[in-house]
């Protein structure tokens, strides 16, 4: 049985059930309450009420969401293209990821150590695979070359 979204009380309820689960940015919470069939007209003013009862927090999102992805061995640039797509601002996107206490260059050797064993690159054609593994996981070309020639991460 599927509830309807006709009411403002029903829009809120649905959207606070969402937030109970895990936080979510204001985009994405304003698809999934569409998909519900809740009209445009009654997303906006609940959304807003939530906001300003602390409820919703972009600021909450961004930062749950950069731990939880850098835990799952994901890189400062694979989880800003992913937060991008999911409608957050650059701007906010940027200062939550400088804000986040996050050591990307321990992140980058936990994630190389668990792929490759921390097995340095012996020719070309390896070193060129842990390079696309690494940099598809969305660290950084400078920092990849430094851990898989061996030079100290420290120095980033």
């Amino acid at each position: 049985m599927s509830v309807v979204l006709d009411t403002p009380v029903a829009v809120r309820r649905t959207a606070m059930d969402l937030l109970a689960r895990r936080e979510h940015g204001r985009v994405e919470l304003t698809r999934k309450l569409r998909q519900r069939g809740a009209p445009d007209e009654l997303i906006e003013p609940a959304l807003d009420r939530l906001a300003e009862e602390g409820l919703l927090s972009e600021a909450r999102y961004l930062e749950s969401f950069i731990r939880y992805r850098s835990n799952a061995g994901y890189g400062p640039a694979r989880i800003r293209e992913e937060l991008g797509q999911r409608g957050l601002n650059r701007g906010d996107i940027d200062q939550a990821l400088r804000d986040s206490e996050v050591d990307w260059a321990v992140q980058l050797r936990d994630v190389w150590q668990r792929k490759f064993a921390g097995q340095r690159p012996q020719d070309p054609r390896s070193r060129a695979q842990q390079t696309r593994f690494l940099a598809y996981r969305g660290f950084a070309m400078d920092m990849i070359g430094r851990l898989l020639s061996g030079r100290d991460l420290d120095d980033y």
